[in-house]
């Protein structure tokens, strides 16, 4: 088995200064695979294994639909999502389980509180408590379920590793990764992810990235049918004001985050770029993804600096914008 990402294999790969004065520095790995595949740059150790956490669901969905899960538009979105709990949200996670003959007690993600501001303060001042199907996670669960009950599997112990549908869904990332998983531990929401090298990690997302819903391959069609989905409807993936919703509805950038400062993103033409920052930070991922992608080419300096107004990316003195999180990296 390789090693997880250390201090030797890590690189800067963004920079946080306030006043001109460096503050903060983000170190991490990254590759970038050019529309056909081949590794176009890479930082850092680019064959450090890593939990690819919540940039994993987009490999997990296809693996649903190989089994037989019945879900298109709104619904398959959901299966990727790592949602803020919205209402519209909620509603396509409670249409998941209704197709799938079940109710919200069958979800075996944790309770939690919608994550989107809006929402969550009107659950507060309602005294709405926290539910499983609030939880970011709760439409990857409830597209399990359904799994579950279209193959005539368990649904008490879905999320166990052994199970048969987790068996498949690591059958899946293998296929796509074109590697084998290298461990198999819990995510934060009670569900298996799989350790893959990072370049393991954007060759599968590369290629779901690059896959036409025509190919004669069962696979290809469907990894093009997620990512049809979430193109379609970037509302899914995340919400409103979030990075992943964002870059999907104003640049047609396929992009999924995961905990710990893991961040994968395919531009229209295919150029992918999957990253990890060493600190497990979240905040200057998805700017270091897009400077890699407008760099390689696949997305112009113009539109990649309009989007980036909205990412969050000012340090504040007061009231006054004193510095920038900023990319410390160029291919």
């Amino acid at each position: 088995m390789s090693k997880s990402l250390s201090v030797p294999g890590a690189v800067e790969l963004a920079t946080v200064d306030r006043g001109g004065f460096v503050e903060s520095r983000h170190s991490g790995a990254a590759v970038v695979l050019a529309p056909d595949g081949t590794v176009r740059a890479s930082f850092g150790d680019a064959e450090a294994t890593l939990l690819p956490r919540s940039s994993l669901k987009p490999l997990q969905a296809v693996g649903m639909l190989t089994a037989n899960a019945e879900l298109a538009g709104e619904r398959l979105g959901l299966a990727t999502a790592s949602h803020t709990g919205t209402d519209r949200h909620v509603e396509v996670v409670r249409a998941i389980l209704h197709q799938a003959g079940l109710t919200e007690d069958a979800l075996g993600c944790p309770a939690a509180r919608a994550s989107d501001p809006e929402t969550r303060d009107r659950q507060i001042r309602d005294l709405d408590p926290a539910s499983s199907i609030r939880m970011n996670c709760s439409g990857k669960h409830a597209a399990m379920l359904l799994t579950c009950v279209a193959n005539g599997w368990d649904t008490a112990d879905y999320l166990d590793l052994e199970h048969p549908l987790q068996r498949h869904v690591r059958d899946t990332i293998e296929r796509l990764a074109g590697e084998k998983v290298q461990a198999s531990v819990v995510d934060g929401c009670g569900a298996p992810v799989h350790a893959v090298t990072l370049t393991g990690l954007a060759r599968g997302i590369h290629r779901m990235g690059t896959a036409s819903e025509r190919s004669p391959f069962a696979l290809h069609r469907h990894a093009a049918s997620v990512v049809g989905a979430v193109r379609e409807n970037p509302w899914t993936i995340a919400g409103p004001e979030q990075p992943d919703t964002i870059l999907g509805e104003r640049l047609g950038v396929f992009a999924k985050l995961g905990a710990e400062g893991v961040q994968v993103a395919v531009a229209p033409d295919g150029t992918t770029v999957a990253l990890k920052m060493l600190d497990g930070g979240q905040r200057a991922a998805p700017i270091v993804a897009l400077t890699l992608l407008q760099t390689a080419g696949a997305l112009s300096a113009a539109d990649v600096a309009l989007v980036a107004d909205d990412l969050h990316l000012d340090i504040r003195g007061g009231a006054e914008v004193v510095g920038r999180i900023r990319a410390a990296v160029t291919v």
